[in-house]
């Protein structure tokens, strides 16, 4: 029986235990910056998502290798310091969505609108062919234009 103070685990310790899984098989994974968190979100991600989401993570790191990650709202983001978040990703049921926090400036826009005018999605299903080209190009994109730095809360 320990006669310390309870400690709260480090953000790695959390982000390591198996998480649950959300509506659509989305990880619920501890907020937290760098890789550890990305990483085990990825590793949570069910089925062929995982494999997207390792394509996704190791395509982004590529492109843009100063790229500055995070976990928040149970989603990893992407993005450049002092330059704000560019692009996350998130499991639903049928598909995995990428969202480009300023995708109207892309050429060519990515397919799928929002309700938020300056953002576009790419929803990546179980049989698609990637097109990895027209991706890289988007993020190579996304990263130079000036980010999303979300609600003060984050």
């Amino acid at each position: 029986m320990s006669n310390g103070p309870k400690v709260d685990p480090p953000a790695a310790t959390r982000a390591a235990a198996k998480p649950t899984l959300l509506a659509g098989g989305n990880p619920q994974i501890a907020k937290g910056d760098g890789d550890v968190p990305v990483q085990a979100y990825i590793a949570a991600m069910p089925g062929w998502k995982r494999d997207v989401g390792r394509r996704l993570d190791a395509l982004i790191v590529r492109t843009v290798p100063d790229v500055r990650k995070a976990v928040k709202w149970n989603s990893p983001f992407y993005g450049r310091e002092g330059q704000g978040w560019f692009l996350n990703f998130h499991c639903f049921t049928a598909y995995v969505k990428v969202a480009f926090f300023r995708g109207a400036s892309l050429r060519p826009l990515p397919p799928a609108e929002s309700k938020d005018k300056d953002v576009r999605y790419l929803d990546i299903h179980a049989d698609q062919q990637l097109d990895e080209a027209q991706l890289a190009d988007w993020v190579k994109q996304a990263s130079r234009l000036p980010g999303w730095s979300g609600p003060r809360s984050s």
